[in-house]
């Protein structure tokens, strides 16, 4: 009996000790309620707490990773898209995060999957592609607006996967192909553009310097010479035939007369 007795006396004073003194971690805090009531904030280190009267909620006060779960997505210029996204956030003010929510994880959980379909919705999918880094902050601070009030501070977003449909892939890979096409096109008529002055301005100093002409007139000769071929086709200066002309005219004239 005596034996019996020490055994219980022991295990009492166990569970005693057990629900009396809590270690808490550097990155632990520890809610306190007396009654039923808030009491403080306690941690990290050794927490003594009077058993039946004090009970204590322990909160990690680490960066959190989330993922979101992929979600079904309607842009603003009507394409459909899956998207997913993972949310960085820690808990700043442990009495706001155990008072003011149930389960302060699902409750930024679905906050989070209703945010990204709303900014997401806003934007058309070439913003989603290529605008990602701005539709990151975008989404960080409106969630971040939200969940202040149950003491979370979202410190980062990111957008991990954009998936579209294969309709959709086929369209974008025709879109960028006309796209390279134009381009193509308008990188050629400025080419030919930029050819035809510099034609015209080498015509006018041509012009203007009559030795000019002739020196590029003897440069033709010398090309032609070197071509091996049977025909030749042989310039022959407008200056060389224009005294013909003009001689033939004033036949024509005086006969007329």
């Amino acid at each position: 009996m005596e034996l019996t007795a020490i055994g219980v006396l022991l295990a009492l004073s166990f569970v005693i000790i057990y629900n009396t003194i809590k270690i808490l971690k550097e990155y632990e805090r520890g809610i306190i309620f007396f009654l039923g009531r808030f009491q403080s904030v306690k941690g990290p280190g050794l927490i003594i707490l009077i058993p039946g009267l004090q009970k204590m909620t322990k909160v990690d006060l680490r960066v959190i990773v989330m993922d979101v779960p992929t979600q079904d997505v309607i842009s603003r210029d009507n394409v459909s898209v899956k998207v997913n996204a993972v949310i960085y956030f820690r808990i700043v003010d442990p009495e706001k995060a155990i008072i003011r929510v149930a389960n302060v994880f699902e409750a930024t959980s679905q906050l989070s999957q209703t945010t990204l379909r709303s900014v997401l919705g806003q934007h058309e999918l070439d913003d989603m592609l290529a605008e990602r880094d701005k539709l990151n902050i975008d989404i960080k601070a409106l969630l971040d607006q939200r969940t202040d009030n149950w003491g979370i501070k979202v410190s980062n977003v990111e957008i991990k996967h954009v998936d579209i449909d294969e309709s959709m892939i086929r369209a974008i890979a025709q879109q960028a192909e006309a796209e390279r096409a134009r381009r193509a096109k308008i990188i050629n008529a400025e080419g030919e553009k930029q050819a035809a002055t510099m034609l015209a301005e080498a015509a006018e100093i041509l012009s203007r310097q009559p030795q000019a002409l002739q020196l590029r007139y003897l440069q033709t000769l010398k090309e032609i010479a070197n071509e091996r071929t049977n025909t030749i086709v042989f310039p022959i200066p407008m200056d060389l035939i224009a005294p013909s002309k003009k001689f033939a005219e004033n036949l024509q004239k005086n006969k007329d007369d």
